[in-house]
């Protein structure tokens, strides 16, 4: 039987940490072989929080979600990884769902997006991420990777700072099956209600077309950094 290993990345995740693993932790699956947390270094109270909890605990040796996310994987030791960001929810069900999606063919994968707004351009941006698109291989919606595969691919590139998501999955199809899950991940609104929609539509178009460019890890994050006022 496939086991999954669910990795978070934390930095500063005080006040969604807690509602994740409560959330992950509902699914009673025996799928689900850990729950491992991987902080960057957090100077809130997270990484505190996570250890109240039935969960591996540990500090990556390098700050960075790529780096982070890799060390969570040195440290798993299930047959799937699945990688889910701290002000994420993924949906019930998630871990029948993935390993349908793999008995299916599928090597590495997603669920789809519903934003914790009722606003309408919001609820456009979701209604996207059920196509193959490549604005939607942003991590947000939970990625889950075989552990072959990401081993083949030897993980995230380290290196990136912006980015890293987009980079494996278009590693990943060139060798093997991309599969997208019709339902939902409940992702966080606060990067949109922190700036606004257009502000992050034009720094997210910006960045990709950077990336696209072959811009630098320092160009894009600086850009970044500047467009929004984003953690």
């Amino acid at each position: 039987m496939n086991s999954i290993s669910i990795i978070i990345p934390t930095f500063n995740e005080s006040e969604n940490i807690s509602r994740l693993i409560t959330r992950l932790q509902m699914e009673k699956s025996v799928l689900i072989k850990e729950i491992v947390v991987v902080d960057g270094g957090s100077s809130d109270d997270t990484v505190n929080i996570a250890r109240n909890f039935t969960v591996s605990v540990a500090v990556s040796p390098l700050k960075g979600r790529a780096s982070q996310m890799n060390y969570g994987a040195s440290l798993a030791a299930g047959d799937i990884f699945y990688f889910v960001h701290a002000d994420t929810l993924p949906p019930i069900g998630f871990s029948e769902d993935i390993i349908n999606s793999i008995q299916k063919g599928n090597s590495i994968g997603r669920f789809c997006t519903r934003f914790s707004s009722n606003n309408l351009m919001l609820k456009c941006n979701a209604f996207f991420t059920r196509f193959d698109l490549f604005v939607c291989y942003g991590g947000d919606q939970t990625l889950f990777i075989k552990r072959e595969l990401f081993e083949t691919l030897n993980g995230f590139d380290d290196s990136m700072r912006i980015m890293e998501d987009y980079d494996i999955v278009m590693r990943a199809k060139q060798k093997d099956k991309y599969g997208i899950i019709l339902k939902d991940v409940l992702v966080s609104a606060r990067k949109y209600e922190t700036n606004n929609w257009w502000q992050v539509q034009k720094a997210n178009f910006t960045i990709v077309q950077m990336f696209k460019k072959g811009a630098s890890q320092e160009e894009m994050a600086t850009k970044y950094k500047k467009m929004l006022n984003y953690r």
